[in-house]
């Protein structure tokens, strides 16, 4: 028995971790979709002109219409004025017509488009104008479907179970209605039953009106998207997150491939990921679907997302303060590193003293070990050097500074025990193997990673100071060249030419050259030059 209730959790951790796998690849895809939904709103546009095109090259009344109402289909989930002002027109080419037929259609498109902005009074009342008469079967079904889409908004905005219980029956009354001038089997019958079991509780038979939705041939992306928002509605009452996250994922990718903005699946997915405690991915959404509904014109659902919108934002603001108070506490515990390891030079350049005394007794011991001894004295006043250069290097290079400490200890503990044992060649062969150029080289890469991942556009803000003729080069095999880097030690409050020389080992008037050579070939004076360099922003 216990190993039957052990082998079924595992079984369960497995099916989580692979559920939360996909949901992360498919947050990768939506990130992705994010990044290109200009392209898609650009398709959407292109549409738009060309229909444009035709309606200025329509002599007929009834081409007009007909103009009008495709117009509108584009313009329905992706700008509510827009959408208004073509089914606007639509109605009053269609009263030229003296058509009542066409007068009833455009009269729905107007109903949508109100009720698509949160405007449900004007909605019902647009309706309610409606003569069933001079309706088809399948507008009878669009109109009682719009009608009970009213009412449970209604309710779902006011939020009051007095007014939930007129407004939900009403709603299922009108489903009701819609379903009897629907086909059994096609996308609006399964998606008015399923509404009617989502409403009503009922979410066993829900989930099989909705997939069986999800799985129909042709299915738009707009459809797919709110059968799929739906469906992710019930898997969420269930518990079943994971599926409940994923179909949202896969609703806000159709939204946005689709160029909708009256949409609700970015919305509940930022919610949905903030109450996971993912407020990266929370405010990125919860902002796009704010631009969504501001860009719409739902009313509705910029009240809805303003209600949580401030609580995302203040969760992240707190997140980031906490960082911020972490990287204070660390960056403490460093610069009491550095004491260290200024306490660590002073003890090696006392090991060093030492050693400069036992070279010259061995001068005076055996003169074939005196070469040795004064390549060996030559060699640490070279190291000494380093240590000097080091350590001016700290204030930037905190991360590798128990790198260069142990380092530096085991070369100490080295060297003291080859000179105890007077194993001088083997103290001497140590101390060839040190290459300071190749350090030197580490650190001039490690400055300029560092510097470039807090200054990413700083190569190309700099070359804007210059013609393109004037552009300061890369070397070939690096990341800054010294132009850059003197500039970059600037940008980063190093103003002082003797430290700028000392960190970049080159003299004083080598770098007081290449900062007029620089200053001179720019397009700015002189004396504004420094300042410009200053204003560039790191991330």
């Amino acid at each position: 028995m216990k190993l039957s209730v052990l082998l079924v959790f595992c079984l369960c951790l497995v099916f989580e971790l692979d559920a939360r796998a996909a949901n992360d690849s498919l947050l990768n895809a939506l990130n992705n979709a994010l990044a290109n939904k200009e392209t898609y709103v650009a398709k959407k546009q292109g549409r738009i002109n060309a229909l444009n095109g035709k309606l200025a090259q329509t002599p007929t009344t009834a081409d007009r219409y007909s103009l009008y109402l495709a117009l509108y289909d584009e313009y329905k989930a992706f700008q509510y004025d827009s959408a208004y002002n073509y089914a606007k027109k639509a109605e009053i080419t269609a009263t030229q017509l003296k058509d009542p037929k066409l007068i009833a259609s455009a009269k729905m498109k107007l109903g949508f488009s109100l009720i698509s902005a949160g405007m449900f009074k004007e909605t019902l009342e647009t309706l309610n104008s409606i003569k069933l008469a001079n309706l088809t079967d399948s507008s009878k079904a669009e109109y009682y479907f719009l009608k009970a889409r009213s009412y449970f908004d209604l309710s779902d905005f006011d939020h009051n179970n007095d007014y939930g219980a007129i407004y939900n029956p009403l709603g299922t009354k009108c489903i009701d209605s819609a379903l009897r001038f629907s086909k059994p089997g096609t996308y609006n019958y399964l998606a008015l039953n399923g509404l009617r079991y989502l409403r009503n509780g009922n979410y066993s038979e829900g989930i099989k009106d909705y997939t069986a939705l999800l799985k129909l041939p042709n299915l738009t992306a707009h459809e797919f998207a709110v059968s799929a928002c739906s469906l992710s509605f019930i898997y969420e009452t269930q518990g079943k997150q994971d599926e409940s996250i994923a179909l949202l994922i896969r609703a806000a990718i159709a939204d946005l491939e689709s160029a909708t903005k009256e949409t609700v699946a970015i919305y509940k997915l930022a919610d949905f990921l903030y109450k996971q405690g993912d407020l990266n991915n929370a405010f990125v959404y919860i902002k796009q679907a704010m631009d969504d509904a501001t860009y719409y014109g739902a009313r509705h659902r910029q009240v809805q997302i303003s209600s949580i919108m401030p609580i995302i934002e203040a969760k992240r603001i707190k997140t980031i303060e906490e960082q911020r108070r972490s990287l204070f506490i660390y960056s403490s515990i460093i610069t009491v590193l550095v004491f260290f390891v200024i306490a660590f030079a002073f003890i090696i350049f006392r090991q060093l003293k030492k050693l400069r005394i036992a070279d010259n007794i061995i001068k005076e011991a055996n003169a074939t070990l005196q070469e040795n001894n004064k390549s060996l004295e030559n060699l640490n006043k070279s190291l000494s050097t380093a240590n000097k250069i080091k350590n001016e290097y700290i204030g930037y290079y905190f991360n590798v500074n128990s790198i260069y400490i142990e380092k530096l200890e085991s070369f100490q503990k080295s060297l003291d025990k080859k000179l105890t044992s007077k194993r001088y060649e083997d103290a001497h062969a140590t101390l060839k193997s040190l290459n300071l150029e190749t350090e030197r080289e580490q650190l001039f890469d490690t400055f300029d990673k560092v510097f470039l991942r807090l200054f990413p556009n700083f190569i190309t803000k700099f070359n804007e100071l210059f013609a393109s003729e004037e552009e300061i080069c890369v070397p070939k095999g690096q990341l800054l060249s010294t132009e850059h880097r003197i500039f970059a030690l600037i940008r980063m409050g190093i103003h002082d030419n003797d430290r700028i020389a000392k960190l970049l080992g080159y003299s004083v008037n080598t770098i007081y050259a290449y900062k007029n050579r620089i200053k001179n070939r720019s397009l700015v004076s002189n004396d504004e030059f420094e300042h410009r360099i200053m204003e560039i922003e790191a991330v």
